[in-house]
């Protein structure tokens, strides 16, 4: 089998479905892509699996009794398929025709390929951040303080990118990566430690260790309409983002690392509580944000000693 597509539901009901319509109806105009479809369901409550009864008979689905987290319900998919070639998506996409061929075909044409991930678009069609450079204490920092607008230290300038030539980078997104399964064997699974955010940060960075490259391809284009699962828990996921970005540090760079970097949070908090205070002289949506932002920031600061 050429390709296994390993998908992690946790209530994104509708979305989901729209995914593997738009996933069945790409690998169909592609006859020679022997693929497979492989669902790991983290304890929805939605009924959002049961909607799939019946409607995409090819779709191999999983029900685990809990949410066992992105990564670890990911490795649970990995491990059940077959493919040469995995491709991990994210349920809130909508894959655009000739997108997994395109991958595919890249990778096969590229021995030293150890990822490629797709153009990736937001719901209105606009460019979407899809990868990014190898994450430090600088970059961290420099993002944080708004200096990124200024000149693009923690992100790249995608934007410039030609959108008809493939592009080297350092991580590439996990809400659509394409590996090959020897590069994946080579370098392990998703680092369970990592329960939602920054397994793919780890993954990308192990690749490149071990000599792969990673490519972003524009060439192959998916609408990801973007954490439509996280916005139901909106609050916690915001705090183990940065719980679990403490984590990579500590993991790949030390604790004293680590430590650095709870110090640029607790500087990226202050510097946001600022526009609340001016926000209280405003109203409207513009109001609403910046109280809200201003909020997460300093929960945050709360549980950043236990971190």
């Amino acid at each position: 089998m050429k390709l296994s597509v390993v998908i992690v539901n946790w209530n994104t009901g509708r979305l989901l479905a729209e995914c593997l319509r738009s996933l069945a109806a790409d690998l169909a105009a592609t006859s020679a892509l022997d693929a497979e479809v492989i669902v790991v369901d983290n304890a929805s409550t939605d009924r959002s699996i049961e909607a799939l009864d019946g409607r995409f008979p090819g779709v191999r689905c999983i029900r685990n009794s809990e949410n066992t987290g992105f990564a670890r319900a990911t490795n649970q998919g990995i491990r059940l398929s077959r493919g040469r070639h995995l491709l991990l998506l994210n349920p809130d996409t909508e894959v655009k025709p000739g997108a997994i061929s395109a991958m595919v075909r890249f990778l096969e044409s590229r021995g030293d390929a150890g990822a490629v991930g797709p153009m990736l678009l937001n719901t209105d069609g606009t460019l979407q951040t899809s990868a990014y450079p190898e994450p430090t204490i600088l970059r961290e920092a420099w993002r944080l303080s708004y200096l990124d607008r200024l000149w693009p230290v923690g992100a790249y300038d995608m934007g410039s990118w030609p959108a008809d030539t493939p592009r080297q980078v350092d991580v590439l997104t996990g809400a659509c990566l394409m590996l090959p399964r020897v590069a994946l064997d080579e370098c392990g699974l998703l680092e369970e430690r990592f329960f939602i955010y920054s397994e793919d940060q780890d993954l990308c960075r192990r690749l490149r260790r071990r000599g792969w490259r990673l490519f972003w391809l524009p060439s192959a284009q998916v609408v990801h309409h973007g954490g439509r699962s996280t916005r139901q828990v909106k609050a916690e996921m915001f705090v183990r983002l940065y719980r679990e970005k403490v984590s990579y540090f500590r993991m790949h760079h030390g604790r004293a690392a680590a430590r650095r970097y709870k110090a640029v949070l607790v500087w990226a908090s202050a510097i946001r509580q600022v526009p609340s205070l001016l926000a209280i002289l405003s109203s409207g949506e513009r109001r609403r944000r910046s109280l809200e932002i201003a909020s997460l920031y300093r929960r945050l600061l709360r549980e950043l000693p236990g971190m």
